[in-house]
């Protein structure tokens, strides 16, 4: 579905916990997108039809890893993006106003202008990554069950559920440790971390990128 001029097919989403804001530029085409296994699906099947040149989102964190594998394995040209440079690029065009829909509209545009190059990840990573994701998200999943539990069953087991939260919170945190690793083979995550960890009083004993970019974490 390229234009008659053969202009590049630019694909921008803006990433959070719940939606997938896609914008295809320069076509103008704008669908949204639940963040969940079957969201995604639907947002590839959407994104494929237009057979984009890059598919372009920014390093958050963790709401997009999901997306970013599932679109990897689909074969579409992903680029993950500085988010930082991303902004920048949105303020040198003098874009104050922010909305999901404007940052998917910025994230195509700097997609178009500043021709990032692809990110890519060795396929051991990229499987390592989906079965870190899926092991995270039992883990959280069993973790909600077990504190709805904490709140039906009666107190003398609730010496054992607590047990059994601290174990699922010390799983989730050697995840997050591999996590981190595969992050940091993905340039713009990297650089993500070294700007945080470069602000003042923030180092590595803060859990970075767990506490900025693994949202969700058990509490």
């Amino acid at each position: 579905m390229k234009t008659q001029d053969d202009n590049e097919i630019n694909v921008g989403i803006d990433t959070g916990q719940v939606m997938l804001d896609i914008h295809v530029r320069p076509l103008g085409e704008f669908q949204s997108f639940e963040n969940d296994a079957e969201g995604i699906r639907a947002a590839i099947r959407f994104i494929r039809k237009f057979k984009p040149d890059r598919v372009l989102i920014e390093a958050t964190g963790r709401p997009e890893m999901a997306f970013f594998y599932a679109a990897h394995k689909a074969g579409l040209p992903v680029c993950v993006c500085n988010l930082i440079l991303v902004r920048k690029f949105a303020q040198s065009i003098g874009r104050l106003a922010k909305t999901d829909k404007l940052d998917a509209q910025d994230i195509a545009y700097y997609g178009e202008t500043m021709k990032p190059g692809l990110t890519e990840l060795k396929p051991e990573k990229l499987r390592l990554l989906s079965d870190l994701l899926t092991v995270r998200s039992q883990c959280l999943d069993m973790s909600t069950m077990q504190k709805n539990r904490l709140q039906r069953m009666p107190k003398t087991v609730h010496k054992s559920i607590r047990n059994i939260l601290s174990s699922i919170t010390k799983e989730v945190a050697s995840i997050d440790q591999q996590l981190d690793k595969l992050v940091a083979e993905i340039p713009h995550y990297q650089q993500r971390v070294d700007q945080l960890t470069s602000a003042k009083a923030v180092g590595k004993v803060l859990p970075i990128p767990c506490s900025a970019i693994y949202l969700n974490s058990v509490s």
